[in-house]
């Protein structure tokens, strides 16, 4: 519980951090609200970071040199991020498990709980497993890139229960992928409990949609 707290105070900077780089973009020139932009995706990058490996202070640490390194470019979309998107959407093909690139430029894995995670358990499913396993092939193929995981659950039983396993399932796919190779030190993880969901948790498929774990990865830009 001590780990969930220092990660909910990290996401409070992030919001500060991310804020602030982008209160100002009214009034700027197309250059510069780009750069404000950069800056405030950074900042969540960066704050998700410190607050998965190193609490409160690694989250404030990382929220400003994320901020900084968002403002020179934030993510990139390579000829690399394109060739591993397409090698995830073969090697998820029939699993359930969402393959998309995001708004900024982050590829992004949406593993839904049947494809991932049987109820109540962190044990990464078969089927998870074998994606994963491709997955870790694609990021060594790749070592510029970050990866965040973030596990989320329904509204069904209490935030002692809920947060701990979401946690927990982020956790478990970053050890499979550390255990095939991975850097450890390419990861950021956090749960986020039943806090986001992105359906209705009064029905069975809302509270399936759910119960998910969500995996970004991300290339920096270059200076």
């Amino acid at each position: 519980m001590k780990q969930l707290t220092h990660i909910t105070r990290g996401l409070t900077i992030t919001a500060l951090a991310a804020t602030v780089a982008l209160s100002g973009c009214a009034n700027m020139s197309e250059t510069q609200t780009g750069a404000a932009k950069g800056a405030g995706i950074g900042a969540v990058a960066g704050a998700l970071l410190g607050a998965a490996t190193g609490g409160s202070k690694g989250a404030t640490q990382g929220a400003v040199i994320g901020a900084g390194a968002g403002a020179l470019g934030g993510y990139i979309w390579s000829t690399r991020m394109q060739e591993q998107k397409r090698a995830m959407e073969a090697a998820t093909a029939g699993t359930g498990i969402g393959v998309s690139q995001t708004a900024d430029n982050r590829l992004k894995l949406d593993v839904p709980a049947d494809a991932g995670f049987a109820t109540g358990s962190a044990a990464v499913s078969p089927t998870l497993q074998r994606v994963l396993g491709q997955f870790a092939n694609t990021l060594n193929a790749n070592p510029v890139t970050a990866v965040a995981i973030v596990g989320h659950t329904d509204s069904t039983g209490s935030d002692a229960v809920n947060n701990p396993l979401s946690f927990n399932r982020a956790n478990s796919t970053r050890d499979f992928l550390v255990a095939r190779g991975v850097s450890p030190t390419r990861f950021a993880i956090d749960g986020r409990g039943s806090r986001e969901p992105i359906a209705d948790n009064g029905t069975a498929q809302g509270r399936a949609q759910n119960r998910r774990v969500e995996i970004y990865v991300a290339e920096p830009a270059q200076k």
